[in-house]
């Protein structure tokens, strides 16, 4: 075996829940090699790289094995290498503390994870002020 369906691929390596979702992601152009967009049923092989988009984040994955069954979550590591940017996972810290500060008119008041998470935020904050003289 030197060539897997990536949609096989991505379900067999835990990156989508389902094959049907990795098939959909394929096909809404969220998922691509080496810049060009990947059909569910294009076969890859050991050493390219994905790039598969879940918004507001792109995650880049090196292919080190292949298999076509589902696998344990613990043996994920010998087939795939996550060689996403760092930059990626800081743009997805800010897209969640820009929920807090940009939060929609009308929307209600926050739920009881949003508020700790908000208040958390501003403990953080806090701390970091340079100006206060306790």
């Amino acid at each position: 075996m030197n060539e897997v369906r990536i949609d096989k691929w991505m379900w067999a390596t835990r990156i989508f829940k389902t094959r049907t979702i990795a098939a959909e992601a394929c096909k809404k152009g969220r998922v691509s090699i080496g810049g060009v967009t990947a059909k569910p049923s294009r076969m890859i092989r050991v050493g390219e790289i994905l790039q598969i988009r879940k918004p507001p984040m792109t995650f880049s994955f090196k292919v080190l094995a292949l298999a076509e069954s589902r696998m344990s979550a613990k043996l994920t590591p010998g087939y795939l290498e996550n060689v996403t940017p760092p930059e990626q996972y800081e743009m997805l810290e800010m897209s969640k503390l820009s929920g807090f500060v940009d939060r929609a008119r009308g929307l209600g008041r926050p739920t009881k994870k949003e508020r700790r998470e908000l208040e958390q935020f501003k403990d953080d904050t806090d701390a970091l002020n340079p100006f206060d003289f306790d």
